[in-house]
């Protein structure tokens, strides 16, 4: 039995490394993190700049264990250029004075702005822009 959790393990670890392999990140700037929901497993993917200290969502999914909600996240950074817009958001942390612009992929603009206010008040965000940038 102990032998079956050592693989999911190594497993786990697998996938979350082509994950950070195909977003050019690693696991400083990469939290995977999971919650049960109604019986399911919610994998939440954040990224964290260090540049200004600030971590959002990039995606949610749900599976049935660990393994499937990870494999479901990897089909999705695999071909989220094909299917999602691509936004930058202008914003401000309202207890610093600099500006900065932060990137997202989501279905719609709300989804942008949910992933940049993920897991914080949204008192504590200005924002000043969203663009929705072309097509490259």
């Amino acid at each position: 039995m102990i032998e079956s959790n050592v693989d999911l393990h190594v497993e786990l670890t697998e996938v979350q490394k082509k994950i950070e392999d195909h977003l050019g990140l690693d696991r400083n700037t990469l939290l995977f993190e999971y919650a049960s929901l109604k019986g399911k497993i919610r994998l939440n993917l954040i990224t964290v700049n260090p540049r200004h200290n600030q971590s959002f969502l990039y995606h949610h999914c749900e599976g049935y264990d660990k393994l499937d909600a990870l494999k479901k996240m990897y089909t999705y950074v695999s071909k989220s250029k094909e299917k999602e817009n691509h936004y930058s958001i202008q914003w401000r942390a309202n207890s610093e004075s600099d500006l900065h612009t932060s990137y997202f992929r989501a279905r719609n603009v709300y989804d942008a702005l949910d992933k940049l206010y993920y897991g914080r008040d949204i008192q504590t965000i200005t924002v000043f822009h969203v663009t929705l940038n072309p097509i490259t």
